[in-house]
């Protein structure tokens, strides 16, 4: 028995231990780090990182369409970080190539192996794309596709080395049609900032599209030179009127860094001063031009605006029910267009239903197309009377551009049971549906003896008289104080957001601090941007409609706030609408951006105060 006990710990143990030998081994990872284009000439570095300085042997392939410079260097990072008393430890080992490209092509980086504790793992694979060098002499300081998506090396600031363009997906569109304009910047060189804004459209209804995953440069080449180019902003324009239209010039503010040529090389290597500078520059996308052209005429009766490609469905529930009871008719409109303007669908309900205004729900994203998905009306209706009844299939109308056509759509036909419910509710048929309701507003006159009076018994000038009289004055004095109570509660609108705006932050950063242990970056993002925009908004008064950065920054100013803390108010939400695409550790920069905000909401608080 004992031999058996001891066999059975043995191998519990043995197990226990190959457990921990598996989960070491999968934890080994080779992440190989490369630029995704280069151009002919240009020097470019490949890391390959290990997460583990165990590295035994490593060996990696030939380098199609690069010449290797020299490498592999060789590096050793350690960190130890603690969390609630819990001590963690993290090593890498990093190999890192300098190399030139050589030739023109679509070349595939080779794979990477390396041994760990008797344990071969292999990298990732990728591929780099290198273009022509470009034909004038600035082709040595293009800027380089590095892995963080950022232009690094110097530019001349000779020539059209910087500049936007707008473009329309179409410049011929029906009213309500969705039009993409997309501002795309063209660079040569190290671009370190820019800004600006759309201004506020007459007689279009503007949505933006979501740019930050697209913030990366990459090459495109133009008039024989290799440009940086990124998407900078989306919008979606669907236009209200019709008629030539006209969407102005937007100018931007950039900062630009460049060889400061006025500064001596060896005043610099002994501290004197740097060989670069910012400079400010100004940039501006033209104006674009967009033929707007009228629906046809006539138009549908059950056309309300809908311009796209759209099906509509719907479902009533519960189809048996009592009567005074509510059901809930759910209508669905999905497909792509002017999502955000659609309006409710008209339904031909039986004179016997309490109909409630429809409850919509938005589940849209804006796309390149014009907004997709769908949204749904719910009804709340409430038959009052027992009987079988059927709602008529409800009809939908939307023009499609392509087809330059409307086209209805519709659902199904509902039917609903209706049981008889408490009270006094009985069967009824429509042609009975008068006289019922005219029964429940007319009703028999009740006869009671007739009761006389004594003479000389009014109660004019009694005691009760004066008792009831006084009664009723302090009634109403009372109902005028109250009534005078609240209208100056509601005067005061502005003064009631101010004292509620400090707890509407913390709660929000409540939660934030709730999705950061979560590790849910971007919902953490979100709702510090939440706060900081809803805060400001509060204390300043800001409608939602005009609740951005801009006015923002604008009203703080006015206030007189000090400059810095506005600047770093703007620095914080500017922090929250990159950080969830920049690299490093997640943890380590939510847990910075929820510090800033909430030093700059206290700041913020005080300084408002005082204004």
């Amino acid at each position: 028995m004992v031999t058996n006990r001891k066999m059975k710990r043995f191998h519990f143990i043995l197990f226990f231990f190959l457990l921990i030998a598996a989960a070491t081994r999968a934890q080994v990872t080779v992440e190989m780090k490369a630029p995704r284009q280069a151009e002919v000439g240009q020097r470019l570095q490949i890391r390959y990182v290990v997460n583990s300085t165990d590295v035994k042997d490593f060996n990696v392939g030939d380098f199609e369409g690069l010449r290797v410079l020299y490498g592999p260097s060789t590096s050793s990072s350690t960190s130890i970080s603690m969390i609630n008393g819990k001590t963690s430890r993290s090593s890498t080992m990093t190999y890192t190539y300098t190399l030139i490209a050589t030739e023109e092509g679509t070349f595939k980086l080779p794979v990477a192996s390396v041994s760990v504790k008797g344990n071969t793992y292999q990298s990732n694979s990728a591929s780099i794309e290198i273009l022509p060098a470009s034909d004038d002499t600035q082709s040595s300081q293009q800027p380089s596709r590095g892995e963080s998506g950022s232009a690094n090396r110097q530019g001349s600031g000779q020539g059209k080395d910087l500049y936007m363009t707008v473009t329309a997906s179409k410049r011929k569109v029906y009213e309500q049609e969705a039009v993409l304009l997309t501002y795309k910047i063209y660079t040569l060189v190290n671009l370190q900032q820019i800004s600006g804004e759309m201004p506020q459209l007459d007689g279009f209804h503007v949505q933006e599209i979501d740019t930050r995953a697209q913030m990366s440069l990459k090459y495109e080449r133009v008039d024989g030179r290799n440009y940086g180019t990124a998407i900078w902003r989306q919008y979606l324009l669907f236009p209200q009127k019709t008629g030539k239209m006209r969407v102005p010039a937007i100018s931007f503010d950039t900062q630009v860094e460049q060889v400061n040529t006025s500064m001596d090389p060896f005043d610099v290597f002994f501290g004197g001063g740097s060989l670069s500078q910012i400079v400010q520059r100004t940039i501006v996308a033209p104006a674009v031009e967009i033929e707007v052209e009228p629906l046809p005429t006539p138009k549908p009766a059950t056309f309300s605006g809908a311009v796209g490609k759209f099906t509509i469905s719907g479902s009533l529930t519960p189809e048996q029910i009592n009567a005074n009871d509510a059901a809930t008719l759910r209508l669905t409109v999905s497909g792509q267009g002017n999502m955000k303007l659609l309006k409710s669908p008209k339904i031909n309900f039986p004179n016997d239903f309490e109909v409630y205004d429809p409850k919509e729900t938005d589940k849209t994203q804006n796309t390149a197309s014009g907004a997709r998905g769908n949204k749904i009306f719910d009804y709340i209706v409430v038959p009052r009377h027992a009987g079988d009844y059927s709602i008529p299939p409800v009809a939908y109308t939307y023009f499609d551009p392509e087809k330059s056509q409307y086209i209805t759509v519709q659902t199904d036909s509902f039917s609903i049971s209706v049981a008889k419910g408490k009270g006094r509710t009985t069967m009824v048929t429509p042609e009975q549906e008068d006289l019922q309701v005219l029964n429940n507003d007319i009703r028999y006159i009740k006869q009671k003896p007739l009761r006389q009076q004594r003479e000389g018994g009014l109660l004019f000038g009694t005691r009760n008289y004066w008792f009831a009289y006084l009664a009723a004055l302090v009634i109403f004095l009372f109902v005028l104080g109250a009534f005078r109570h609240i209208a100056k509660e509601n005067a005061n609108i502005s003064g009631r957001r101010r004292k509620r705006a400090g707890r509407a932050a913390s709660k929000r950063l409540r939660n934030a601090a709730r999705l950061m242990k979560q590790h849910e970056s971007q919902a953490f993002y979100d709702e510090v941007m939440h706060a900081l925009l809803g805060y400001a908004g509060d204390k300043l008064n800001l409608p939602n409609t005009l609740l951005n950065k801009d006015n923002v920054q604008e009203m703080l100013q006015e206030r007189n706030v000090d400059e810095s803390l506005v600047s770093g108010f703007m620095n914080v939400l500017g922090e929250c609408e990159f950080a969830r695409y920049a690299p490093g550790d997640p943890n380590a920069t939510m847990d910075k951006i929820f510090d800033e905000a909430s030093e700059v909401i206290n700041k913020l608080d005080s300084a408002i105060k005082k204004a």
